[in-house]
Parts: C-alpha cells; structure tokens; sequence
C-alpha cells in the first residue's frame, strides 16, 4: 500500500513537471484531443464506438500538430491518446490525404468506357460464336451500325473472363456435338428394374435427342447377344415407317453392345458412336430419361413382373410424350399438341393409380362462367 501511495505521487509530480515545460498552445491541444475523445466515448453508452470521417480528421490533424509542436514520443502521446493508438490516429491521415488527393484529381486518361449495352452485345457475340475472334466481332459490329476497335473489343473480352478465340473453341465437344446434329441423332441405353420377387429385368430403351420421343425396345431377363440384336432390328423396322431424319446412333461401351448390334443401323446408313469409357454425360439424354422413370414412376411402384413393367412403362411413356411439359423444349411436349384456350373448367386425370396427375381442361361450357372447377 505505501510503496503504490509513493508510486502515485511520483506520477503526479513526473506530470506536473511535463506541464510546467509546456506551452499554453500545446496544452491547449492535448484538451482539444482529451475533448474529443470523452465525446467519443459518450456514445458508448447508447452505441458501439464508429468514429467519423470528421472525428478521424479531428484528432489526426491534432495529434500530428502536438506531436510536430513539442516533438512528442510515441509513449507521450499514448498518455493522451487514451482510446486509440497513436499509429491508428496517423492511418486514419494517410487514408484522408490519399482520399484528398484521388477525389481531386481522378484519373482522366484513357478512352471512356462503352455503355453496358454495347458491352453486353460484344460478350454475346463472342459466347455465342467461340470461333469468332476480334476481328471477325468488329466485322459484324461495323455490319450492325457500330464502330469499334480491335483492341476495345479485346479489353471488354478480358474483362468478362472471355478468352481469345483460338482457346475459347478449341476442339468440339460432347455438348456442342448434341446441340448442332440433336435432330438426327439417337441415343440407346440400358437400365435395370428389381421386381417384387428380386428378379433383375433388363429394359432397352432408343430417345430421340431433338424430339426426345422415347422408344421401348424390349424387357428381358437374359439380354443375351442374340435378343439384344434382334430388338435392333425390330427397331429399325420401325423408323423404316416414320419420317424422322436420324443418322447418328450413340451408346456406352455396355458389352451388351456387340459387333451385331451395331452392324444393324450401320446397314441402313447410320454412323454408330460409342462414348468414352466412364463418362455417363456423354449419354446424357439416356441417362437422364432414366433418372426421370425412376423419379416419377418406378420408385413408387412394386413391379410384379415382366408384363407389369411393361404395362407400366408403356403408360408412363404416353404420358411422358404427350401430357409432360419439357424444359428443354420451351414447356412443350415431344408430341406437338395444340393449344388449347382456357375454359375455366380445370379437369384431373390419373394415371398409374395416382401417382401420376396429369391436368387438362374441359371443352368450353355453353354458359360463358369463368368458374374454376377443379377435381380431386
């Protein structure tokens, strides 16, 4: 206790003597400083302590003026700056000249930015025609009405992350193969369905890729060499009676699909392409058929046997090309259906025992009421 008495009192008079050393200005500043600070902690009370510019600005130019005035150590201004470093004090300055001098001279140079339209037109241009390259996107620019340069084009490029032409094309892919040759080509899979009685059945399946009609080839315990051919051939006799253009036949590398099978289609002019090994996407449209079958169908069934999966499938199939909207064909259906006007009458039809709700409306009512009736 006495030893914390003298050192007290030893305090007072180290301050006492510093005092006596300054002048009336210099004290006059450490009051500013001491003021500000106690404001600031006021409004501690109500709210969490958020300086402002002007606060900053305050005690910056304060404490930069006593610290040049009377040569102040860092330690001595730490004794008046009870709230914040001395270094955070001088930061908030830094960041206040700097901001003084990027508001008064912005950076003027250079040619002015195209507006965000014109902008969003070059980067269309370019995603959509990756072999395009600077020159050719100012070609059709300047066929548009709108002159620009080269190099303009190549800055708005590299600012949305858009390569240069040779590396955005590069070779064709899996997906932009589907999207220029989807109407004359077919896809083939398997998949597999467990009955009732844990008895594997094997379902081959066709899809077209533009219309996304489905074909069900056949279902089968043993998909031997010799079945799965002869259902190639039952499939083939069939497109013989339709108009559709298809010339390319896609399929994994499923042992299933022999040397015979594929002689089929090659006979009648198609061109057979086996995906890469373990690469499902290749086969997308298949897979996500049975991804789609097993979602809406057959996760919700006990199939019973053969005939029954085919019951059960030939229904879905029905439903699916005629009454099942497609995201990828704008919310049509793989059968085009005509538009039918709004009745106000909503009807419910079920299919597969209530799994499956498909809505449609009623013929127009002779009375003109708009009243909508739906059935559950």
């Amino acid at each position: 206790m006495f030893w914390s008495i003298v050192a007290l009192v030893f305090s007072v008079l180290l301050d006492l003597f510093r005092l006596g050393r300054l002048s009336d200005r210099e004290k006059d500043l450490e009051i500013l400083i001491l003021r500000h600070q106690l404001d600031i902690l006021e409004r501690k009370r109500t709210h969490p302590i958020k300086v402002s510019n002007a606060e900053k600005l305050a005690l910056a130019v304060l404490t930069n003026k006593l610290k040049t005035m009377g040569n102040h150590s860092a330690s001595q201004l730490r004794n008046i700056l009870l709230i914040f470093q001395p270094e955070t004090v001088f930061k908030w300055h830094r960041e206040l000249v700097w901001r003084k001098w990027t508001q008064e001279h912005p950076n003027k140079g250079g040619r002015p930015r195209i507006d965000k339209e014109l902008e969003a037109l070059i980067v269309q241009l370019a995603k959509e025609n990756p072999r395009w390259g600077y020159g050719k996107i100012e070609g059709e620019l300047i066929k548009l009405g709108i002159k620009l340069s080269q190099t303009t084009i190549r800055n708005v490029l590299n600012r949305n992350g858009i390569v240069p032409a040779p590396v955005r094309f590069g070779s064709i892919g899996w997906r932009q193969l589907m999207k220029h040759y989807k109407g004359q080509i077919i896809a083939c899979d398997f998949f597999t369905v467990e009955t009732f009685w844990l008895k594997t059945l094997y379902v081959l399946f066709f899809i077209e890729l533009g219309s996304r009609r489905v074909h069900l080839a056949g279902i089968t315990a043993n998909p031997n060499s010799a079945w799965v051919t002869q259902q190639a051939r039952q499939f083939v006799w069939t497109l013989e009676e339709t108009d559709a253009n298809l010339k390319f036949l896609i399929h994994d590398r499923d042992s299933k699909f022999t040397n015979a099978f594929d002689n089929v289609f090659i006979s009648t002019g198609f061109h057979v392409i086996h995906t890469p090994l373990r690469a499902p996407d290749a086969n997308a449209y298949a897979e996500r058929w049975v991804r789609t079958v097993r979602e809406e169908c057959l996760d919700h069934l006990l199939i019973m046997n053969r005939t029954h999966l085919k019951r059960v499938l030939d229904s879905y199939i029905s439903y699916y090309e005629t009454s099942r909207p497609h995201q990828g064909l704008d919310q049509q259906t793989p059968v085009p259906r005509e538009p039918v006007p709004y009745s106000g009458q909503v009807r419910k039809r079920e299919l597969l025992g209530g799994i499956i709700n498909d809505y449609y409306c009623a013929p127009q009512p002779l009375s003109h009421s708009l009243n909508l009736y739906v059935v559950f």
